[in-house]
């Protein structure tokens, strides 16, 4: 056990607090220094026994969130005095009363949504989904409790070292599902890459360190080209008198990886890593006309391919982003995308909301303002559940935009992708419930029609008109989305209500008691969530009746079944035993007691990280860590994730996939094909090649022991000459 050093903790909390209080440009008044300074005294005060997992003193923490939030948001005293207080009423004795007493009201309101959001949730649904709906409804209170909150994961992230494997899983998980999401909507840009690129530190960690590696080997190649690629665009913008800031922005590992995943290439194929930004000291009334005018200075030089202009001057996107986006062919016959924006438009693009709010000017509305007004329209239907909100929610965060026109000439924004549905939810919501029809460009068309920017849409209505079903397949946005499924939830309940005396006629026909537990075994007979969903079912005569002969009935109680089903809960309670999670699933060991299947979504293979997953009704999933689905499934099921791993006494055959790219030639498949079965005796189960412009590509699934016999096997095959790339099929 390593001994303390008192005295070093002391003065390292020393130096964080005068960092602290040397990135916060916004605590000016010699009052705000002095609330600081208190806040400061009592979070130290409050957390003065406590450690964090890595056995830091705990108050490292708070400080860290409050200049996160300070430098890398920039707001103020109010922010910083919150951030510094933020775990106090929740694991100390200091009360929000004390809060508000020494600081004022707001404070206490912001520390008490910060307090809420980490509250105890039911455990039935979604630990996660259920905190971060408590998130977004603070945003009708204050946005700052949601940008302390996102300062407070970030410093998680830079922090998860010191945590178990499973936990690092389950928070890189929610932070990339959850979190960087809403700081890319909240224009927090920097904080939504750096979450980004922590969670894949966690996820993949040799996928992060093989592409951080690579870049920064590539970084001096970068920088020369940056600079010949600059000269001229400098020396006419310093002729022009113009002030100026040329840089390179390198993409994210992150996105590098996710384009690598998407186009199925390596890293050397992804050729947009960087791009140039151009950024203009220049006054408000002239930052239009000056990014322009940058932009015919840039297009002068190189040749612009008109397909990838993105004008984001003119319509803003709704995080409030501005900028000029176009991409040009260089010398090197390389395309470079340069955005073009002026100083005022690159701080909000970098700090989202804190420098939406300096910036903003008169009482108009800005596109941020309705963002926020949509998300709490979406709150406004309290029934939903918060795994179902999540969904419709995050349907819109990272959604490219379109623009409307409506027959009186206004602007709609809509998510990529919208239909004419969509359109008529947008404008109001009893006009999208009674929508029987859309003109667009004044020709009638179907609900369903997808709608491209610039078109003026007028929607045409009818009382007689309601939501169905089927209006679910037509729409895109949350809150056509969330009004539909309202609607059709009302149907439901009342379909339900004229169901229910004839259910309870069936049950005296079938002499069974109409009571409590007599109905709560017919949910688990018919797998009916509820009463209602049962009622509902049996009003439109979707339920099995002949199943009720499976019931043990004496004297009109239900009393137990034939063939017991072993719920799914059940599985649960075996796997929990031992506490909190701790027993390890051993795949290939003792496995009798449990129905497990290996996931077709991403086909794991011994070697391969994974995880189980507790179904309703098909036993236990075993998933790969990086899954398509992982993120997902970890961020809104945790309670159902089991820890797994393979038997190291595994000889069981499993299904993967490769994919090779090579020269078009007959010799070179049967290379491949005599290579894999003849000399290295591996069975395939199909195989399949295309060929076109001399390029062949192909699909060649095979059964391998674990990911070294496949690696094994690929790198065998790569050695062949004419083999141009050859990966594995993650999905």
């Amino acid at each position: 056990m390593s001994v303390i050093d008192e005295e070093a903790e002391k003065r390292e909390i020393r130096r964080r607090y005068r960092a602290l209080l040397k990135v916060s440009k916004n605590v000016k008044t010699k009052k705000d220094k002095a609330s600081v300074r208190k806040a400061f005294d009592i979070a130290l005060e409050a957390h003065k026994d406590m450690r964090r997992k890595s056995g830091e003193p705990y108050i490292y923490h708070p400080i860290e969130v409050a200049r996160i939030v300070a430098e890398e948001i920039g707001l103020g005293t109010t922010a910083i005095i919150c951030a510094l207080l933020h775990d106090t009423v929740e694991d100390t004795d200091l009360t929000l009363d004390d809060v508000e007493r020494m600081f004022g009201e707001k404070e206490r309101m912001i520390i008490d949504g910060l307090t809420k959001i980490s509250g105890v949730v039911d455990f039935n649904v979604s630990m996660q989904a259920e905190n971060f709906r408590k998130i977004l409804l603070t945003l009708s209170d204050d946005v700052r409790v949601i940008l302390i909150k996102l300062a407070d994961r970030l410093h998680n992230m830079r922090t998860l070292d010191s945590m178990r494997r499973d936990k690092q899983l389950k928070i890189a998980s929610e932070t990339v599902f959850l979190f960087a999401p809403l700081a890319h909507r909240l224009g927090l840009y920097a904080i939504k890459t750096e979450l980004e690129d922590l969670a894949l530190k966690y996820t993949e960690p040799e996928v992060y360190e093989e592409i951080t590696q690579k870049l920064k080997k590539s970084k001096s190649v970068r920088t020369r080209f940056v600079n010949r690629f600059s000269f001229p665009i400098k020396q006419e913008l310093e002729k022009q008198g113009m002030n100026f800031e040329i840089k390179a922005r390198t993409k994210s590992v992150y996105s590098i990886y996710q384009k690598m995943k998407k186009k199925n290439i390596p890293y050397e194929e992804v050729y947009d890593v960087f791009a140039i930004r151009i950024i203009l000291d220049t006054k408000a009334d002239r930052e239009k006309a000056d990014c322009w005018n940058a932009y015919s200075i840039v297009t002068d030089y190189y040749q612009p391919n008109p397909d990838r202009l993105r004008d984001w001057l003119s319509t803003p996107k709704a995080n409030g982003y501005e900028s000029l986006h176009t991409t040009v062919m260089s010398p090197g016959g390389k395309w470079v995308e340069v955005q073009i924006r002026s100083k005022r438009m690159d701080e909000v693009a970098e700090k989202g909301y804190a420098a939406h709010w300096k910036y903003k000017e008169g009482t108009s509305e800005s596109n941020f303002d309705i963002w926020i007004n949509k998300i709490r329209e979406l709150l406004e239907s309290p029934e939903k559940d918060a795994v179902e909100f999540i969904d419709d929610f995050k349907l819109n965060l990272f959604s490219e935009e379109i623009f409307i026109f409506t027959p009186k000439g206004e602007i709609k924004n809509l998510p990529k992708g919208a239909s004419a549905l969509d359109f008529a939810f947008e404008i109001h919501s009893e006009v999208g419930a009674h929508c029987m029809g859309a003109k667009v460009n004044h020709k009638l068309v179907p609900l369903s029609t997808v709608l491209k920017s610039g078109d003026q849409v007028e929607i045409i209505t009818s009382k007689k008109q309601k939501p169905n079903e089927s209006w679910l397949d037509y729409v895109i946005t949350g809150k056509a989305k969330s009004k539909i499924k309202a609607s059709l939830r009302e149907d439901k309940k009342r379909i339900a209500e004229e169901g229910k005396p004839k259910f309870h006629k069936w049950l005296r026909k079938s002499h069974i008691n109409i009571s409590e537990n007599n109905i709560k075994e017919l949910q688990k007979l018919f797998k009916q969530a509820n009463e209602t969903e049962l009622f509902y079912h049996f009003e439109t005569g979707r339920l099995n009746l002949k199943r009720i002969n499976k019931l043990i009935v004496e004297k009109g109680d239900i009393i137990g079944r034939d063939h017991e089903e072993k719920p799914a809960n059940e599985l649960e309670e075996k796997l929990s035993k031992g506490g909190k999670g701790e027993e390890m699933l051993v795949i290939g060991e003792e496995m009798d007691q449990f129905d497990y299947k290996i996931a077709p979504c991403c086909n794991p293979i011994p070697g391969d990280e994974v995880f189980g997953f507790i179904t309703i009704n098909d036993g236990i999933k075993i998933h790969k860590t990086n899954c398509p689905n992982a993120v997902q499934l970890m961020s809104n099921y945790a309670y159902r994730i089991v820890k797994a791993r393979w038997t190291s006494q595994q000889k069981i055959a499993f299904l993967a996939g490769i994919k090779v790219t090579g020269i078009d030639d007959l010799g070179l498949v049967n290379n491949i094909t005599r290579l894999i079965s003849g000399e290295l005796n591996v069975n395939m189960r199909s195989i399949s090649f295309d060929s076109n412009d001399g390029i062949f590509e192909g699909t060649i699934m095979v059964y391998v022991h674990d990911t070294k016999h496949l690696k094994q096997l690929i790198d065998k095959i790569k050695s062949i000459e004419g083999v141009i790339n050859i990966s594995r099929i993650e999905s």
